[in-house]
């Protein structure tokens, strides 16, 4: 059995509630787009409580998006910036259909751009995105998300899915990983 973490203090940086207004929001928004055939896909693993959110108010707002995950790694030696690796690929099929990739966060752009082209290679007839945060402080590729929920601090979040270490996840809200300094 893995030990548990050592306590991070965790300032919060979105509330639930704030949060939860936001996904409202972003649904609306992508439902005003009148999709083809919806299909979400999910990039993991942190979008998965962003993702079960949005597609909720989907429903709220008149879809009936169906759902997929992609799992994506990029990785090498335990940092950032290897080359993006598939590591669980779509299974519907998304011929002609209106794709919207959800992701949690929008940093590198490397993986955004890959999930993208994989996508429409796979014969998408749209292929939109929709972020919960977008750190542009980190960007490296010219790419953006065609819906966003906040913008982020060059700082460490965790929390509503996104993680230290597999830890954090559960918070139901968006903190900033506090250093001593």
């Amino acid at each position: 059995m893995a030990e548990p973490p050592a306590s991070h203090p965790i300032a919060v940086l979105y509330s639930a509630e704030t949060i939860a207004a936001r996904v409202d929001s972003l649904a609306r928004g992508i439902a005003q787009r009148e999709l083809w055939a919806p299909l979400i896909v999910a990039v993991l693993k942190g979008s998965f409580i962003f993702a079960a959110d949005l597609i909720r108010a989907l429903h709220a707002h008149g879809l009936k998006p169906e759902i997929d995950f992609i799992f994506l790694a990029s990785y090498g030696g335990g940092t950032s910036g290897g080359p993006v690796e598939i590591l669980r690929d779509v299974q519907s099929d998304i011929t002609g259909r209106d794709v919207v990739i959800v992701d949690d966060i929008l940093d590198s752009g490397r993986t955004l751009l890959f999930a993208r082209e994989r996508l429409r290679s796979k014969g998408a007839r749209t292929v939109l995105s929709c972020v919960l945060l977008d750190k542009k402080a980190r960007r490296t590729e010219v790419v953006a998300a065609d819906f966003t929920g906040f913008e982020c601090p060059d700082r460490f979040v965790v929390g509503y899915g996104m993680d230290l270490g597999n830890h954090y996840r559960e918070l139901p809200y968006i903190g900033i990983i506090e250093t001593a300094g």
